[in-house]
């Protein structure tokens, strides 16, 4: 029976990373590598790194989880359960160490695996976002401000800044892993005291060996805002494709439709509206955003342990480490396969740069009004401000309210039929998108 829609409904490849049983084999991995440089300090015998590994081999989850429950401590468990399988070596496990030694390296381990996964998917999610936005760089449509139409823009431009921000988050995983590779052998308190002066040597040598990088001062753990700072890297990552999720959905409402989510052929957008195409992805892609959103707060919480720390942090980091990893990898899986799928309504994308009948097009009179007719900026921005109200409240295009207005009989016909063409009015957008989408 499974509990979290985590382990089945949401379940990605990166599952795999933070099930108990690869944690168990990273916790022996960091005994293994302790076991090595106690071998290197002549501190215990050649041959024990040997049946160590040996043992490793032979330890069950099983065996683990049996002697868990007798003695309600899960790294001793393992201790234990490796040293039965280590022969006369298993009085060498864990020597001189403490259980987050074993526990945070073994994290940043796996830390570090779910965000070389993480990388990998967002490194394809930015490349379906480019393609999009280089295939629509002349797409024109109607861009809205406070809900409003307000000017022309390209769909074009709108994937370029979300692939921009892509990859700016791909540039934080990696600064992340810079802070969150790291690792500890340093005891109770992180005085090391228990290495008998050969604790920097030790710390150092088992690092090395992890592929990590050592800690320069802890205490009993490693400190709680490497782990805060990656988990809102995921939230920036949610939040981006929240993001996108929402335009979507807003753009698939009945009355604006300009593209809609992939709908197939047999779907059911609701159990009694037969007609019903909801964007219930992208709805889903919002809503589990606000989880991993929500998760920082507590990541935050975690860093100010009491005194050399206490255990408040250890109980939620078994739900909000592995949920954050898995409920954005799963988004990524999720919005690449909206964005490919992505359905665009040029029909209605038209309809709407024409539903307020030129309005649109105010700000470019304005500016047509002082770059070639002599008005101050001021002075045009009120002749046309007035113009477009008594256009709206008239129901009439612009252009005709121009026409009949005093700044008519200036104005050539050739030169409205420009201003109100917002195919012509997008600016430098396709050069920007060229540029965004170069790197």
């Amino acid at each position: 029976m499974t509990i979290s829609p985590f382990e089945d409904r949401y379940k990605t490849e990166m599952n795999e990373i933070f099930e108990e049983e690869n944690k168990l084999r990273k916790w022996m991995d960091v005994e293994i590598a302790l076991a090595k440089a106690h071998v290197g300090m002549k501190t215990i015998p050649k041959d024990a790194v040997g049946k160590i590994t040996g043992g490793a081999k032979k330890v069950r989850l099983e065996r683990v989880k049996e002697i868990e429950a007798e003695i309600h401590h899960d790294l001793m468990a393992m201790v234990k359960a490796l040293s039965e399988q280590s022969g006369d070596a298993g009085k060498y496990v864990h020597l001189g160490a403490t259980s987050y030694d074993i526990e945070d390296t073994a994290t940043a381990l796996i830390f570090l695996d779910a965000i070389g996964l993480l990388e990998k998917h967002l490194s394809e999610f930015s490349e379906v976002l480019r393609s999009i936005a280089i295939k629509h760089k002349k797409t024109v449509c109607i861009g809205r401000t406070h809900g409003q139409h307000a000017v022309p823009t390209t769909y074009g431009l709108k994937f370029a800044i979300y692939y921009q921000e892509c990859l700016r988050n791909l540039e934080r995983l990696h600064e992340a892993k810079k802070r969150i590779g790291i690792g500890k052998m340093s005891g109770a308190t992180g005085t090391m005291a228990t290495f008998l002066g050969n604790g920097g040597k030790i710390q150092t040598t088992v690092m090395k060996n992890l592929g990590l990088k050592p800690a320069v001062a802890s205490n009993q753990v490693i400190q709680r805002d490497r782990h805060a700072e990656v988990l809102f890297v995921l939230a920036l990552i949610a939040a981006m494709l929240e993001k996108i999720a929402k335009e979507i959905r807003n753009l698939q409402r009945t009355e604006i439709l300009e593209l809609s989510e992939p709908f197939g052929a047999k779907q059911v957008g609701s159990s009694t509206m037969p007609q019903k195409r909801n964007p219930h992805k992208s709805e889903r892609v919002c809503s589990i955003a606000r989880l991993v959103k929500a998760n920082v707060q507590t990541a935050l919480e975690n860093i100010a342990l009491e005194h050399e720390r206490d255990l408040t942090n250890s109980a939620n980091e078994r739900v909000i480490f592995a949920e954050s990893f898995i409920a954005t990898d799963y988004m990524l899986s999720e919005m690449l396969k909206i964005l490919e799928g992505l359905e665009f309504f040029g029909e209605n994308i038209k309809k709407n740069l024409e539903f307020t009948k030129g309005l649109i097009m105010a700000e470019r009179l304005m500016i047509f009004l002082v770059s070639k007719k002599s008005y101050g900026r001021q002075e045009a921005h009120e002749i046309v401000r007035q113009l477009a109200q008594e256009a709206f409240r008239q129901k009439i295009h612009l252009k005709e309210m121009v026409k009949r207005s005093k700044i008519g009989i200036i104005m050539r016909d050739s030169e409205l039929d420009e201003i109100f063409n917002p195919e012509t009015y997008i600016g430098e957008a396709e050069r920007i998108v060229e540029e965004a989408t170069k790197q």
